[in-house]
């Protein structure tokens, strides 16, 4: 079989480096958002756990447009919800969600949701996504379901609901909320969040066309080997990493 050698996430010596690194991919992850028009008002959030308080994460202020989001806005929130640093307003339903999420799962480092159109039509059916494309196979065998997110998840009990129905997957649909995706650098589990939407919005394409054929269990569990890994994540979102800072470099201030 042809193999060809990816680039791999970086690893730093210093922590404040590291810490600066995570904070603009962040910056940068809240921008593509709004290109691939994400947002929704105040809603949708997507944190980064720092890397030396590791039970903090950093996240978007609430009210901030995701297209105008800087390094500099981000805000520092610690395990009880508190902003340490930034300014104090942060959306209770990033706290409630990401707070249970990032402690359910020490192994990642990000995870993503917003609000946008067709994770949130597919997530009105109540059922996983099938099969039908190649890059929907990453997510083959690889997201969850959860049945009661009907209305604003304020509260951490929600929260840890999500999280255990997450489980080890690397998304999970809200049945008539939306999508939510993690990954072990903020790169990856933005682009699955991407990944994810699009996904959602071919099968939605195709059901509403037809009957669409749906890929072989052993061809999809082959293709998500091949296409789901967190380095292949990771990798497909250098791309607009560098399309996004070439074209808004402010993002970085």
């Amino acid at each position: 079989m042809f193999k060809f050698d990816r680039l791999q996430p970086p690893v730093f010596e210093q922590v404040e480096e590291e810490r600066l690194h995570r904070k603009q991919r962040l910056a940068a992850a809240f921008r593509l958002f709004g290109r691939f028009g994400f947002s929704e008002g105040i809603a949708g959030h997507i944190t980064v756990r720092d890397p030396e308080f590791t039970d903090h994460f950093w996240v978007n202020p609430l009210g901030k447009y995701f297209g105008h989001v800087c390094v500099s806005d981000l805000l520092l929130v610690n395990k009880e919800g508190e902003v340490v640093k930034g300014d104090p307003l942060v959306n209770q339903a990033a706290f409630a969600i990401h707070s249970q999420i990032h402690q359910a799962r020490p192994d990642i480092i990000a995870a993503a949701h917003a609000h946008s159109i067709y994770g949130k039509a597919w997530s009105s059916l109540g059922r996983l996504l099938d099969p039908l494309t190649q890059d929907s196979c990453a997510f083959y065998e690889d997201h969850a379901l959860f049945h009661d997110c009907t209305d604003v998840v304020l509260d951490t009990c929600e929260g840890k609901e999500i999280a255990e129905a997450l489980s080890q997957n690397k998304a999970i649909i809200l049945r008539n909320h939306g999508i939510l995706t993690v990954g072990y650098t903020v790169d990856e589990a933005a682009w699955w969040y991407i990944s994810l939407e699009q996904s959602c919005q071919a099968q939605l394409l195709a059901e509403a066309a037809g009957r669409p054929s749906v890929i072989k269990h052993e061809t999809a569990r082959l293709t998500h080997s091949q296409v789901g890994a967190p380095s292949g994540g990771w990798f497909s979102f250098q791309p607009l990493y560098d399309r996004i800072v070439r074209e808004e470099p402010d993002l970085l201030e």
